[in-house]
C-alpha cells in the first residue's frame, strides 16, 4: 500500500474518532442521565463518568448491526472510497459540532444518513429503497410511539388508584424482559441473548424455554423494584430512574457508534488485518472520551429542562427511549436520540399539563432542524463529491 493511501486511511480513522467524540459529547452522551440529574438523583460529573463507560460497553457489544447498515446498506452497487468516507464523517461531525456550539438540535442519525446517501448517489450508486422505507418508518413512527408510551406511563404513575409499588414494578418487569432478549456479540455461541443462553439450562427446548427465561428475568426485576419501592418510595424511584438511565446510555453507545465507524466498514475489505471489533473499540473509546470531556456541560444544560419533570415523569421519558433505541439496534437502523428523547418528553408533558405542557413553536423548530439537517447533509455530501471529481 502506497504512502498516499495510508495517509487517506489515517485521515478517515481520525475523522471517525472525531465523529465518535462529538457523539459522546453531544446529545447521546448527555440525554441518558439528564433526567436523573434534573431530578437530583445523581451529580453531573458522576453521570458523565457512567455514561462514558456504559456507552463504550454498548458500542463494543451491540454496535455491529447499525455499523454494517451505515457502512454498506444505504446505497447499492458501490462501496464508498476512502475520500467519500472522509467527506461523510467530516460533514456529520462538522454539523454536529455546530449544533453543540450553537444549541441547535442537530440529529446525528439524520446528518450521517443524509451525507452517506448523498455521497453514494453522487458516485453512481443506486438507491436502497427497501432500507430507506425501513429507516423512514422508524423515523416517522418514533414520535408517535415514543410519545404515546410516555403519555400512557405519565398518565398512570401519579394516579392514587394505581399504587406505585404496583405500577413501577410492572414497568421494571417489562424492561427486564426486554433486557433478557437483547442481542450481544459475546453470546453468539449460546443464541445471542441472555434468554437463549438461559434456555439451554432448562429441560425443555424451543420457544417455550426462551419465553420462560424471559418472563423469569422480568419477574425478578419486578420483585426487586417492588421490594425497593415498598420500603423507600423516594429512594426506590430514584434507583429505578438511575437504572433506566444506565440502560439508555448503553443503548446510545450501541446505536450511535455505527454513525461514527459505520462508514469505515467498507474500507476493511482493503485492510483484512483490521477486525471490525477493533473499529468498534476505537469508536467506543471516542464516545467514552467525548462523554468524559464534553458531556458534563451538555448534561448540566439539558438537565435544567428536566428539572421540572421529577422522577416519575423522567421514568415515563426513559422507558420508551430504551425500548425504541433497542428496537433500532435490532433492525440495524440509525436513529436519532434527539428525536427519541424529545418525543418522550412531549408525550409525558402532554399527560401532565395537557396542551400547556407542549410548546408548538419550539417543537416546530426542532422538527425543522431535524429535516433541515438531513437535507443539508445530503446536499453537502452530493455536492462535495461532484467537486472532488472535477
Amino acid at each position: 500500500m502506497d504512502p498516499g493511501t495510508i495517509l487517506l486511511f489515517a485521515a478517515a480513522a481520525l475523522a471517525s474518532l472525531f465523529m465518535a467524540w462529538v457523539i459522546g459529547a453531544g446529545s447521546s452522551g448527555a440525554t441518558p442521565f439528564a433526567p436523573a440529574v434534573g431530578a437530583n438523583a445523581i451529580s453531573t460529573m458522576r453521570a458523565a463518568f457512567l455514561v462514558g463507560i456504559l456507552g463504550f460497553a454498548g458500542a463494543v457489544t451491540q454496535g455491529g448491526s447499525v455499523s454494517e447498515a451505515v457502512g454498506s446498506g444505504l446505497v447499492d452497487g458501490i462501496s464508498l472510497p476512502v475520500s467519500g468516507v472522509i467527506v461523510v464523517l467530516l460533514i456529520g461531525a462538522g454539523l454536529m459540532a455546530i449544533g453543540i456550539y450553537t444549541g441547535y438540535p442537530i440529529a446525528t442519525a439524520f446528518t450521517v444518513t443524509g451525507s452517506v446517501v448523498g455521497v453514494g448517489l453522487s458516485l453512481g450508486g443506486d438507491p436502497a429503497w427497501g432500507k430507506y422505507a425501513e429507516i423512514s418508518a422508524v423515523w416517522v413512527l418514533t414520535p408517535f410511539i415514543g410519545g404515546g408510551i410516555a403519555y400512557g406511563i405519565a398518565s398512570v404513575l401519579p394516579r392514587p388508584d394505581v399504587p406505585e409499588d404496583v405500577s413501577v414494578p410492572f414497568l421494571a418487569g417489562i424492561v427486564g424482559t426486554v433486557v433478557a432478549n437483547l442481542e450481544f456479540a459475546f453470546l453468539a455461541s449460546v443464541g445471542g441473548t441472555l434468554a437463549a443462553g438461559g434456555a439451554t439450562a432448562i429441560p425443555f427446548d424451543g420457544t417455550a424455554a426462551t419465553v420462560a427465561v424471559s418472563l423469569g428475568f422480568g419477574a425478578v426485576a419486578a420483585a426487586v423494584v417492588r421490594w425497593d419501592v415498598s420500603r423507600d418510595e423516594a429512594g426506590g424511584l430514584r434507583r429505578f430512574l438511575l437504572s433506566l438511565g444506565a440502560l439508555v446510555a448503553f443503548s446510545a453507545g450501541a446505536s450511535q457508534v455505527g454513525l461514527a465507524v459505520g462508514p469505515l466498514f467498507p474500507l476493511l475489505e482493503e485492510l483484512p488485518t483490521v477486525s471490525p471489533i477493533v473499529v468498534l473499540l476505537g469508536g467506543g473509546v471516542g464516545i467514552l472520551v467525548g462523554s468524559w470531556t464534553g458531556a458534563p456541560r451538555m448534561i448540566k444544560s439539558i438537565s435544567q429542562e428536566y428539572a421540572s419533570l421529577g422522577p416519575r415523569r423522567s421514568i415515563a421519558t426513559l422507558v420508551p427511549s430504551f425500548l425504541i433505541a433497542q428496537s433500532a439496534v435490532l433492525l440495524g437502523v440509525p436513529v436519532s436520540f434527539n428525536e427519541i428523547i424529545v418525543s418522550a418528553i412531549v408525550g409525558s408533558g402532554a399527560a401532565v399539563a395537557g396542551g400547556a405542557g407542549v410548546s408548538p413553536r419550539k417543537l416546530g423548530l426542532t422538527v425543522a432542524a431535524w429535516v433541515g439537517s438531513f437535507i443539508l447533509a445530503f446536499g453537502l455530501g452530493y455536492g462535495s463529491m461532484l467537486l472532488l471529481d472535477l
